[in-house]
Parts: C-alpha cells; structure tokens; sequence
C-alpha cells in the first residue's frame, strides 16, 4: 500500500511540475531589432512582444 501511495504521488509531482512551463513565441520569427532593420523602421517597438499600447 505504502508503494502505490508512493508512486501516485510521484506522478502527481511530475504532473505538476511539467506544466509549469512557460513558453515565449515570437510571432515573426525573427528578434525585434532584426525585423526593425528589415522594415527600415526607427523602433523596434511595433516588433517587440508585450510592447503594445
């Protein structure tokens, strides 16, 4: 009994720590300065994630 206890809770923890994931996608695919050279911008604001008004 003290083994299944034990391997239930273990697949728990290990549940719960694979999701505590956090997972950052540019949606351009390339960094923020390199689109901002691309496009001849003077910011690369527009590019950035989390940079929006």
């Amino acid at each position: 009994m003290k083994k299944i206890v034990l391997f239930v809770s273990l697949i728990v923890v290990l549940l719960s720590a694979s999701s505590c994931r956090a997972v950052h996608t540019n949606k351009n695919g390339i960094p923020p300065g390199q689109a901002k050279k691309i496009t001849g911008s003077q910011s690369a604001k527009p590019y950035a994630p989390g940079q929006n008004k």
